[in-house]
């Protein structure tokens, strides 16, 4: 069943309205009619199942029906920090990592990181990465639009590191020298209520200067498996981890 996202809290009320892209999307592409039913979501995560009740010029009008009482977020929020990588590597961590349960994207410069982006660009992919996670949150059935920030510094990344409970960066040295434990106690480690930032280096990993400024920072370094993930790979090996561990694995 189609779901929409509306921004502004649930709160008791008659009817409630679509509008927009939204409404063009109802209205044209999914053709939808009086009677259709879809879910709405509210930004304090309330989901519900919605009648269609009319459909004006620019508005689809909406009663509830019920609520939606499962929960489809994941116990920690976690944070998904990419260096810059070439081509649409981080269009698919925004896409694969909003149906895993990412609750925030962020894209920062690294010093091995090949593109270079300015404001204009950096303005026009943030548009791009939050119209991919939006419909990302549309068709995993996300109770959550994740947030997308495009730094224009890594001391963007350090100052927001400091806003955390847990803090990692996936480091390939780590794994070549056999470091196994670190990720699996952090999670481990992880309550509910808590937030995880984890960082990942671009094509290039992360330079030494880089991880030991993280170090500093009380980032601490951790390996994923023995193997060399590609940079579009690691964020999603690590969410699907997460997600096992937090959501699947019996307590």
């Amino acid at each position: 069943m189609q779901r929409y996202f509306l921004p502004y809290d649930y709160d008791e009320q008659a009817t409630f309205e679509l509008r927009d892209s939204d409404f063009h999307h109802a209205k044209n592409v999914m053709r939808m009619t009086v009677d259709d039913e879809c879910f709405l979501v509210f930004q304090n995560q309330v989901a519900i199942k919605a009648i269609i009740v009319s459909i004006e010029e620019s508005t689809i009008v909406f009663s509830e029906v019920s609520k939606e009482e499962t929960q489809k977020e994941m116990p920690v929020n976690v944070t998904i920090a990419c260096g810059y990588t070439k081509g649409d590597k981080l269009e698919l961590v925004a896409q694969k990592g909003t149906e895993l349960g990412m609750h925030e994207l962020i894209g920062f410069p690294s010093k091995t990181s090949v593109v270079k982006w300015d404001e204009k660009k950096r303005v026009k992919k943030t548009q791009r990465l939050e119209k991919i996670v939006k419909e990302a949150s549309e068709q995993s059935h996300r109770q959550v639009v994740p947030n997308v920030q495009l730094y224009r510094s890594f001391k963007e990344l350090l100052e927001k590191a400091k806003e955390f409970t847990h803090c990692l960066v996936a480091y390939e040295e780590s794994s070549k020298q056999g470091e196994k434990s670190q990720f699996a106690t952090t999670l481990s480690a992880c309550n509910p209520g808590e937030s995880l930032l984890i960082i990942f280096g671009p094509e290039g990993g992360l330079t030494p200067d880089e991880i030991k400024v993280l170090e500093e920072c009380d980032v601490k370094s951790c390996a994923l498996g023995p193997r060399i993930l590609r940079a579009e790979t690691a964020p999603l090996y690590a969410l699907s981890a997460m997600s096992y561990q937090w959501e699947l694995c019996e307590k």
